[in-house]
């Protein structure tokens, strides 16, 4: 079979695979332009403006905006540590038992999503900011670890076995001829995770784990569109400012 028909029985098949999901789930699209619909998605958007910006709102959502920093900067701190340490028993570094056991704790961490995590960590911690950093460091710990495991077998080990050949201990061949080699990488995964935390943590609050996420949360649920919008905004601005600063770090970095 050559290969234009390959692509039109691919293409085929995706198409069929869409009008299929579209079927099963029974999505009508056009109730959305049907009968009073776009007059009620109008008047509920407008219902949002103006943003309240009233100084004792404002001033709630700049703690919750600190809040939400907080929890995904220091959940993505706890991650990088347990990361680095489990990646050295995932890239095999001691053994293959130990590779095994890493990489299955790696791929369990990382299959559940925080939203899952966040919601298991409000039972046993209870409501608060310490749950979505424990949920947010579970979940990137599995993603990190096997990030900079591969990072570390795929360094080269000639500078490592250079300084056990001239009297190195182990430790202090890694410190000096693996970590320089793997550490930009290291540090350029950390701060793109950090990036993609900053959006979970402010999306955490909707079970409850903190934030901005529990404040728009809260606002939604009393009807208080106005305030959505200003909390909205400040979730806009904060992933802003974090992406453009990461962005900035991973260009001094590289």
């Amino acid at each position: 079979m050559n290969r234009p028909w390959q692509t039109l029985i691919l293409i085929g098949s995706i198409l069929t695979a869409i009008i299929a999901s579209f079927l099963y789930l029974s999505m009508d699209l056009g109730a959305l332009t049907r009968g009073d619909g776009p007059a009620q998605m109008a008047t509920y958007a407008q219902s949002f403006f103006p943003p309240d910006t009233s100084a004792p709102w404002l001033r709630k959502i700049g703690w919750g905006l600190l809040e939400t920093l907080a929890i995904s900067a220091v959940g993505t701190l706890l991650a990088v540590i347990a990361g680095a340490i489990i990646s050295l028993l995932a890239a095999g570094r001691l053994g293959e038992i130990a590779r095994g056991l890493a990489r299955l704790l790696l791929n369990a961490l990382r299959s559940v999503p925080e939203l899952v995590w966040a919601a298991l960590m409000v039972l046993a911690a209870g409501l608060g900011p310490f749950a979505g950093t424990l949920a947010i460091a579970l979940h990137t710990t599995g993603v990190l670890g096997r990030l900079f495991a591969e990072a570390l077998e795929n360094s080269p080990r000639q500078p490592a076995r250079a300084l056990q050949d001239s009297g190195a201990g182990a430790t202090a061949a890694f410190f000096y001829g693996t970590l320089p080699n793997v550490l930009p990488q290291w540090l350029s995964y950390s701060l793109y995770r950090w990036e993609n935390n900053i959006r979970m943590a402010a999306v955490l609050g909707f079970v409850g784990a903190g934030g901005l996420g529990q404040m728009l949360y809260v606002t939604l649920s009393l009807f208080q569109q106005s305030r959505a919008l200003s909390v909205i905004l400040a979730m806009l601005l904060l992933v802003l400012a974090v992406d453009g600063l990461s962005a900035w770090l991973r260009r001094r970095l590289a």
